[in-house]
């Protein structure tokens, strides 16, 4: 079987998680992404640092995406 590939996270989505945190809130903003997988609650602040394909396999929704940063034309040396 065939590793699945990774769901497109970025810092700044929020997603909603399928069980409640302790403090009753489900959304969640992710603030750091790579291997382990950085987010805050909304609802009291709390941090946790999880790995990602647990993560993944907690989300139940995107409510919203983080803006996309736009292309820079850099010079290239």
């Amino acid at each position: 079987m065939a590793p699945r590939a990774p769901l497109p996270l970025a810092v700044g989505d929020v997603v909603e998680l399928r069980k409640p945190h302790p403090c009753g809130g489900k959304l969640w903003r992710i603030s750091r992404v790579g291997a382990d997988i950085g987010a805050e609650c909304l609802t009291c602040r709390r941090y946790i640092l999880t790995p990602r394909s647990r993560f993944e396999m907690q989300i139940k929704r995107f409510i919203s995406r983080a803006e996309e940063t736009p292309d820079l034309d850099l010079p290239h040396n």
